[in-house]
């Protein structure tokens, strides 16, 4: 992923009114950093997967928290070659591969791609961070002074969006920060009904900080939903965590069946997410 978003980046940043500096080193690892003028926001998306990894003889454990159904295909590759295989759960859970041969261990699968697309929504794996991903490089067209992190580990763990913090803080200045990502449908949030702000999660962005992002909502007359849950996370709680005095809100469309093979989300909230980052991005 981060080698498909550098060949993209240095494919048509000379068509973006701004030139961003490249952060790839070895001091963000495997994330990536796109610094556009003088930033006064940051953007954070997590280019990571959940998925499954061989264990032993035919057994898988996953990586994150993907949905375990019967008979999902899934798809990797090892020394031997391409794999295309199905999940099969015993009478106590525990989850195996149907192949004709070994797999080797520490062997990732991911949901094979099966992708839907009509006027109203999008059906496919890995929306969850894809139109994350879309967002920002959206946002890069168009953006002048800002910075967008590319991060790793979110959907195991977190720990990148941390010392990107120290980066951001220490260097750059910057005491803003958006989550670019994808939430769950839940019994009060519901896709179509507008991109959602989540007030709160397993932590609690500040306060005077998402009035001022729902008040820049309301006046540019996006479609929004308030999202308050007692679980679940992103890369806002590793900033939390961080020693910097940094604000932070999650803001992204709502999905059906998240984390699974087959996750749904409406167009239209995903063009509200774009409006309400890019006015964000002006006014933050």
């Amino acid at each position: 992923m981060k080698d498909f978003l550098i060949s993209y980046v240095l494919k048509n940043k000379g068509q973006w009114p701004v030139q961003p500096e490249i952060i790839q080193d070895e001091s963000v690892q495997d994330c990536l950093g796109l610094v556009f003028g003088k930033p006064r926001t940051a953007v954070f998306i997590h280019i990571d997967t959940i998925a499954f990894m061989v264990r032993y003889q035919d057994q898988l454990v996953p990586v994150g928290s993907p949905e375990v159904e019967s008979n999902t295909i899934l798809i990797g590759s090892d020394k031997r070659g391409r794999i295309e295989t199905k999940i099969r759960i015993d009478e106590e859970n525990r989850i195996y591969y149907q192949f004709m041969r070994g797999i080797e261990t520490g062997t990732y699968l991911t949901y094979k791609p099966c992708f839907q697309y009509n006027d109203h929504s999008i059906q496919s794996p890995y929306l969850d961070n894809r139109i994350g991903i879309w967002n920002a490089l959206s946002l890069a067209q168009v953006l002048r002074n800002g910075i967008i992190f590319f991060t790793c580990g979110e959907e195991n763990g977190g720990g990148s969006a941390g010392y990107l913090a120290k980066l951001m803080y220490e260097r750059f200045n910057v005491k803003n920060a958006l989550i670019s990502d994808v939430t769950w449908a839940s019994d009060g949030i519901r896709p179509g009904n507008g991109v959602v702000i989540s007030l709160k999660d397993r932590y609690i962005p500040r306060r005077s900080y998402l009035n001022t992002i729902i008040n820049i909502a309301r006046y540019q007359h996006v479609k929004f939903q308030l999202e308050v849950e007692d679980d679940g996370s992103s890369d806002g709680g590793e900033i939390q965590k961080s020693p910097y005095p940094i604000n932070w809100c999650f803001i992204g469309p709502a999905g059906y069946r998240i984390h699974s093979a087959r996750e749904k989300i409406y167009i239209e909230d995903v063009r509200g997410m774009n409006d309400l980052y890019q006015a964000l991005l002006d006014e933050l």
